[in-house]
């Protein structure tokens, strides 16, 4: 089953449960979904329409001086992929990236990001590879 249809499956069931703040949640996500030209997106279009909401959602928290993550944040993140983390990021670059190959180390943030996509923050791989010698 696609993401999408997991999401939509998952609102059945937040309805039949009377779960509101799941419920809310995710139709705002299938509501981002009716905003795009194809109907049936594939998970990788599901995932940037998830980040872009959290994005938001993190920007008005900011705003607002929030530091505890809202239900419908929690919702929203419960789709998304395990994150790599710091350590195995750099265990990889170690293994598999030459960075003496490159003029300069952040160079190589395009292949390590292709390597990881989107289970990686440009973030947080920015500051691996600064933190490497």
């Amino acid at each position: 089953m696609t993401l999408q249809g997991q999401i939509k499956e998952d609102l059945k069931a937040a309805m039949k449960n009377q779960d509101a703040a799941k419920k809310e949640a995710l139709r705002v996500v299938i509501g981002e979904f009716g905003r795009l030209a194809a109907k049936e997106l594939s998970d990788e279009d599901v995932l940037q329409v998830l980040k872009k909401l959290i994005k938001s959602e993190k920007e008005v928290m900011r705003q607002q001086g929030q530091q505890e993550a809202s239900p419908y944040m929690k919702v929203l993140e419960t789709y998304l992929p395990a994150m790599a983390s710091e350590t195995e990021i750099a265990e990889w670059i170690r293994a598999n990236i030459d960075l003496q190959s490159y003029k300069n180390k952040m160079q190589a943030m395009g292949d390590i990001m292709r390597h990881f996509g989107s289970s990686a923050d440009g973030n947080t791989v920015k500051k691996v590879l600064q933190d490497l010698p």
